[in-house]
């Protein structure tokens, strides 16, 4: 049976102390939407609908920028669940078979308990919801079940009485019905007489009325993990962290200091990669089996291949590709080059907009001056050459093979293959001078 998920997106956020749609702060480097999403992602939904209120336009562009492809249906009054999910269903005019409602605030939903829930409609359930056991029922809706065991209602923790409270089977938030019986339902819920919302809960309630069988499909209450201010943000970049750590261990990275590593979202260790501690991996790193990630490094948006040693206090900016068996060292920084493959940058160095060759030596504080002003020049480097230290790289500007540069060279035309390039003045030594300023600049401080 086809398959459409609905997001719930339009929340202000206002405990988030942000001008920012609240599913568009992030974690690990993508947006919480972009996670509330990629649980949905193994069960290859045929149509997903977003729905936005606050801030629409940025979610869309985020969404782009993401690559996922879904369509954004408008919620003008953010007037509850229930509503919510009211502005997503003229989007679905068409569209005939089983849907899933997601919140956008919920980023750690598992993709095998969503496939419980559409199982659980395969199985005969007009309804499906999560629920869960909460160690602090409190805030959350309540699930009234009868002798048998099916829910009858969702009582919102505001609205619980005294033996309802003390229900520790909560609402989980999610829910799967067919397309028909979700707009049955969601066209009958009526407004909340102390809140003035309308709450999806109440579509359990009247799916029993009508005697459908709503099914309690059970996940870990840490799956319904929701993020609605800083602190709940914070908690929840911890939650990700430690599952990427665990994984990365599994998988075969070796992490020195698991706790000070931080992994983005799209992060791929090779095996046998060994990661020192405080190391910090931005957006879009693959890193090749064998590598040793030195402590205290940066690498975002960035290629390392195998067998490479970066580090420690290296800087990988976007664009930079290491290729097999290179060394970046410490305090050197690369963007958009290609280091080849057995070359050394070992120290002190900035290469950027450089093609160098394989198993060239770029010596310790050389600079490749990429940027005139205006725009940016690629300096090229040969194979085997060497640069000597502390030599300035005017581009555009390429370094032959097998040719190398004076240490303190700044160099401003092409070195042909095999030359050797001079480019300082000539040293001139004044004898005795020296004792001669500093006499005098010492007399004059006294006086």
């Amino acid at each position: 049976m086809a398959l459409a998920v609905v997001l719930l997106a339009a929340g202000k956020g206002r405990r988030m102390g942000s001008d920012l749609p609240k599913v568009l702060h992030e974690i690990a480097g993508a947006p919480i939407i972009w996670h509330a999403l990629r649980s949905a992602t193994p069960l290859h939904p045929d149509r997903t609908v977003v729905v936005a209120g606050h801030g629409a336009e940025i979610v869309q562009k985020k969404l782009t920028e993401f690559g996922i492809d879904a369509d954004l249906a408008i919620q003008e009054e953010q007037l509850g669940t229930g509503h919510a999910a009211m502005a997503a269903m003229p989007t679905l005019d068409d569209f005939n078979g089983n849907v899933i409602i997601l919140y956008g605030d919920t980023p750690f939903i598992k993709p095998g308990t969503l496939e419980k829930l559409v199982q659980g409609r395969r199985d005969g359930a007009a309804l499906a919801f999560l629920g869960f056991n909460a160690q602090d029922p409190a805030g959350y809706g309540r699930i009234v079940q009868d002798d048998l065991g099916q829910a009858l209602r969702v009582v919102e923790s505001k609205n619980a009485n005294e033996d309802e409270s003390k229900i520790d089977l909560c609402f989980g938030g999610i829910v799967c019905a067919h397309s028909a019986t979700l707009r049955e339902l969601l066209d009958e819920i009526k407004v909340d007489d102390i809140s003035q919302e309308y709450y999806l809960t109440e579509i359990v309630e009247l799916a029993s009325k009508r005697g459908m069988r709503c099914d309690a499909i059970l996940c870990d209450e840490s799956e319904t993990l929701g993020v609605n201010s800083r602190p709940q943000l914070a908690e929840a970049e911890t939650v990700f962290q430690e599952n990427a750590r665990c994984r990365a261990l599994e998988d075969g990275t070796n992490l020195l200091a698991p706790e000070s590593v931080y992994f983005s979202y799209d992060t791929e260790l090779d095996r046998d990669t060994v990661v020192e501690p405080n190391v910090f991996f931005g957006r879009g790193v693959k890193v090749g089996k064998g590598t040793r990630i030195r402590a205290f490094s940066h690498l975002e948006e960035c290629e390392v291949g195998p067998d490479c040693m970066i580090g420690p206090f290296a800087r990988l900016r976007p664009g930079a590709e290491i290729c097999d068996g290179a060394f970046i060292g410490n305090y050197v920084e690369v963007k958009a080059s290609r280091i080849g493959a057995g070359s050394k940058v070992r120290h002190l160095s900035f290469v950027g907009d450089a093609d160098v060759g394989e198993r060239t030596n770029i010596g310790a504080g050389t600079i490749t001056c990429n940027y005139d002003g205006v725009s940016k020049h690629r300096t090229n480097i040969g194979d085997r050459a060497f640069i000597g230290s502390d030599t300035i790289l005017i581009a555009p500007v390429r370094v032959g093979d097998e040719a190398m540069t004076a240490a303190g060279s700044t160099i401003t035309a092409d070195v042909p293959d095999g030359a050797l390039a001079l480019a300082r003045g000539r040293q001139t030594n004044k004898p005795g001078l020296a004792r001669r300023i500093m006499s005098k600049l010492r007399s004059a401080a006294r006086s």
